[in-house]
């Protein structure tokens, strides 16, 4: 755990991520992991202070602006046409349901490597996935450890949706939408968290920004105090909804995840909100996932690294490569980012929609990545649901397991698979709505 309360976590992480945004830090990250190593806060302190004086590399080729106006004024004004309303309930539902159950077949081996996973799976005679990780006692040689959710997130451990945050910013954005509207502020945004959301149950640069919203900072302040993780994944996992309540309009879903995204994140951090929100608003829209992940990109800087990871992964795809070869690629280019970091994450997630056959093999591809496995298993299976719907989430991954959702979200635990689709749905802007004529 990067904890965020304790300098031993924080600078080695810092001078790592200046270190990844194009930052001179020359041996500092080095020494700073000794310090954290040896517990030396005096000499942590120092490497802190020489951190915050790095300037960039003169060679450092990417632009990555983070401000509203710039961001706002990426993409088109291209509207996509809206399926009819039983349809796009159908989309909705299978949103939702292919989040949580992604999510869920990832959680078990979260954190564990592209090397780890694949003997964990022969271990457990599931390779390849083809649905809920079995746990195993004792582990096999070579596999460093499950994720501490393992025992009650593996097949046959559980009887409603495994709590996870992936499941509950989702649902915390759907209560705040609920509450706000489209008109919402990121302010208004840092005050439910504060009031829905236990601080035990954020991560990383979640955790950094509530942190310093306790200590008096203010948005966007929050991203940047303190926040070595501004980067990582946790803001594009907040983004499903965004997508989900506007079907068709990439637009207004990028501009919502850019109210959200700042709260905690910069640079390919917000990005990455920005796409994954555009991402479903196509996604609900169109039958080809080529179509929204070109779409998508539209609403980040070209110029960025998260950019031109997805270009190369598009190109990777188009061009014939197999999926190992995809895969082999993510690790020889991206393999020095952090194992949340967004850049990979979002080639993960790209790998995965574009190699996936079916939502089974997307998101088993997903998870024979390694790294974020249940954050980015999430996000395939959503886009995966948003594109072919209910019928495209295979029956035996629902079961009797993936109709209530346990969330520590305050008010929602145990919520429904199918009150969460009603309700997402009735924020779906009434210029997108036709009559529905059976409920879902």
């Amino acid at each position: 755990m990067h904890d965020v309360l304790d300098p031993r976590d924080l600078v080695p992480d810092e001078a790592e991520q200046l270190a990844h945004s194009g930052f001179d830090v020359g041996n500092l990250t080095q020494r700073a992991r000794a310090a954290a190593a040896s517990g030396d806060l005096a000499e942590l302190a120092q490497v802190s202070e020489l951190l915050g004086r790095s300037v960039p590399r003169p060679t450092w080729s990417y632009v990555e602006p983070y401000d509203q106006a710039t961001l706002e004024a990426l993409g088109t004004d291209r509207h996509y046409p809206v399926p009819a309303r039983q349809e796009l309930a159908e989309r909705i539902k299978g949103a939702w349901l292919g989040r949580t159950i992604g999510n869920t077949m990832g959680k078990p081996v979260e954190g564990l490597s592209r090397y780890e996973v694949e003997r964990y799976l022969r271990a457990a005679g599931q390779w390849p996935l083809r649905g809920y990780v079995r746990l195993l006692d004792p582990l096999p040689d070579g596999v460093s450890g499950l994720h501490p959710d393992a025992p009650v997130s593996s097949l046959g451990t559980f009887i409603d949706v495994p709590r996870d945050d992936d499941i509950d910013w989702a649902i915390l954005a759907l209560h705040m939408l609920e509450s706000y509207g489209p008109a919402i502020t990121t302010e208004q945004i840092a005050a439910e968290w504060l009031d829905r959301i236990p601080f035990t149950q954020t991560y990383t640069a979640e955790r950094a920004a509530y942190r310093n919203l306790i200590r008096g900072h203010r948005p966007t302040e929050t991203a940047v105090v303190e926040n070595p993780y501004r980067e990582w994944v946790g803001a594009l996992i907040r983004a499903d909804v965004l997508g989900y309540v506007n079907p068709g309009d990439p637009r207004e879903a990028a501009r919502l995840a850019l109210v959200d995204a700042r709260l905690s994140h910069v640079a390919n951090g917000i990005y990455g909100e920005v796409w994954a929100a555009a991402l479903l608003s196509i996604a609900l829209t169109v039958d080809s996932v080529e179509e929204a992940l070109d779409g998508a990109i539209d609403y980040i800087p070209h110029t960025s690294r998260l950019a031109e990871a997805l270009r190369a992964l598009r190109g990777l795809h188009r061009d014939g490569a197999t999926a190992a070869e995809a895969l082999d690629w993510i690790d020889s280019t991206l393999g020095h980012y952090n194992w949340v970091h967004t850049v990979v994450s979002a080639a993960i997630i790209a790998f995965g929609l574009l190699w996936g056959r079916d939502f089974t093999e997307a998101v088993a591809l997903t998870v024979s990545a390694g790294r974020d496995t249940d954050s980015n298993g999430a996000t395939v299976g959503s886009v995966y649901g948003a594109l072919h719907g209910v019928m495209g989430v295979p029956l035996e991954l629902v079961g009797e397991t993936h109709n209530q959702v346990r969330s520590s979200i305050r008010d929602f635990d145990r919520i429904t698979i199918d009150e969460l689709t009603a309700r997402t749905l009735a924020l779906v802007p009434a210029a997108a709505r036709v009559p529905l004529e059976e409920p879902v």
